[in-house]
């Protein structure tokens, strides 16, 4: 495989993120930048680069949306029988015909990236993670029409997903942290940032970022809170169970549309006991 010298130039950039997250978006708008290539008419979901290599599996084989993040397999750290440097090599060489290799940046987005930061870093030194984050609720109510999964677990799947990585972050070289909430408000100022970081010129974008989209979802979550035959009290109880945990991100289950301010606390280990048993049909 004749491309070494190639790999050790070019800035690598994965952006992770559960699905229905607002990944999709954020890899729209950097490939759209001159000096960046992402994936573009790949013939695969959202262009994702986990389907476009055969040297980790995909999250379809844990379950795909809202349930991959329940299997330990799915978590892949730099100690990981995979992260050699002959599956870097192979992972690159199969990714790259759908890049535009003259330009200095490679973009790459697929959702379990959110669980294997430290096993990309380990292939690919030097690699720079954003990692969308998206309130619990809109995810767990987007993802659902998907897996057929119940609330409660798709709340549980995301933050489980997101514990581990914060346990993960502390060996990141290069990461930044986006939520999905304070982007829409104001894309343009966050694509700036995110050029600065990269080392690449900002630059205008014309892709339309809506702004309300959480709201029905949250909506949904008022609705439910309130409804008959039992759910409604158990909503409210699951509420109380997943309040501590999502405020670590910023975010409220009891009252959804506020937002905390200020940056994401490490999690201890506490949080994520691995040897815990997590039904996907809670």
């Amino acid at each position: 495989m004749p491309h070494d010298a190639e790999i050790s130039e070019k800035r690598m950039v994965f952006i992770a993120g559960l699905h229905r997250s607002g990944t999709s978006l954020l890899h729209d708008i950097l490939r759209s930048h001159p000096d960046i290539s992402g994936f573009r008419d790949t013939g695969v979901p959202e262009d994702e680069g986990q389907h476009l290599q055969t040297v980790y599996p995909a999250a379809r084989v844990f379950g795909g949306p809202g349930r991959f993040g329940f299997h330990k397999a799915s978590c892949m750290a730099d100690d990981h029988p995979l992260a050699t440097p002959e599956n870097a090599k192979l992972l690159y060489e199969q990714w790259r015909p759908h890049w535009d290799v003259s330009k200095p940046v490679l973009l790459e987005k697929s959702p379990p990236n959110l669980v294997r930061t430290r096993f990309l870093q380990k292939l690919f030194p030097g690699s720079r993670f954003i990692v969308v984050l998206r309130h619990p609720l809109a995810v767990a109510y987007a993802t659902r029409k998907w897996c057929h999964s119940s609330i409660p677990a798709l709340i549980e799947h995301h933050l489980r997903c997101h514990e581990r990585f914060i346990l993960d972050m502390v060996i990141l070289d290069h990461v930044r942290i986006l939520r999905y909430e304070e982007f829409v408000r104001c894309p343009a100022f966050h694509v700036d940032k995110l050029c600065d970081w990269l080392g690449v010129d900002r630059f205008p974008f014309d892709q339309q970022v809506r702004t309300d989209i959480n709201a029905k979802y949250l909506q949904q979550w008022h609705a439910d809170c309130q409804g008959v035959r039992g759910w409604g009290i158990k909503a409210v109880c699951f509420a109380r169970c997943f309040e501590k945990r999502a405020a670590r991100f910023g975010y409220s289950v009891r009252t959804p549309e506020i937002l905390s301010s200020g940056a994401l606390p490490v999690i201890g280990t506490d949080i994520l006991d691995e040897t815990d048993e997590v039904s996907e049909k809670t």
